[in-house]
């Protein structure tokens, strides 16, 4: 019973633990969720060279101890990366700094789309301070027409954009993002579309 108490635990403080390094990785955290790591690394360092005896417990425990340690291992890749200030991955965080491929051209993304589309072109929000500029302009002349109150910093915005599209060219291997303007109810929201 002990075991299959310890299971239940282990599996949701490894649910959190994932949660915690999106978050992490995301730049919601400024810490790396070291401790919940090591209590989650106890448990399964405990019944690593301990017999169970009961076939669904210890199947049970060998599939969360590979996904531990698969998943362990890819934060320790992806924080080793973000320590050197190499991209992450192929199409990771980082990817829109590095070099471009040798040989090969590199194409001159329109900045904005043409205005009957009215969607802005971001693959890094600071290299496209155009594109944004452009968008966050639009962006006000939208809340002013909707009615909507309050003020929004440029700065606020573009962060929210780099953030936006860092992590959408990240999640979906994208080249760049499309932001468009959609109004709803009173409501101005961006509307986000990949660029492979």
């Amino acid at each position: 019973m002990a075991t299959e108490d310890d299971l239940d635990q282990l599996e949701q403080m490894f649910r959190q633990l994932q949660i915690e390094w999106e978050k992490f990785f995301g730049g919601v955290e400024r810490k790396a969720p070291n401790e919940l790591r090591t209590r989650v690394e106890a448990i399964v360092k405990r019944y690593a060279y301990t017999e169970i005896r009961n076939n669904t417990e210890r199947f049970r425990y060998q599939a969360l101890a590979s996904r531990f340690n698969t998943f362990n291992e890819l934060w320790n890749k992806r924080m080793r990366a973000i320590e050197e200030g190499r991209p992450l991955g192929l199409h990771g965080r980082l990817a829109a700094v590095a070099a471009p491929v040798p040989g090969k051209p590199a194409a001159a993304a329109p900045r904005a789309a043409p205005s009957g589309g009215g969607e802005f072109r971001v693959r890094s929000a600071e290299q496209d301070a155009s594109a944004v500029r452009g968008l966050y302009e639009k962006f006000l002349q939208a809340r002013q027409q909707a009615g909507e109150k309050g003020t929004v910093k440029f700065d606020n915005f573009q962060k929210l954009i780099s953030q936006q599209a860092t992590k959408i060219m990240a999640d979906k291997g994208a080249q760049a993002v499309d932001f468009r303007l959609e109004t709803k109810e009173g409501k101005v929201s961006l509307k986000a579309k990949v660029v492979k």
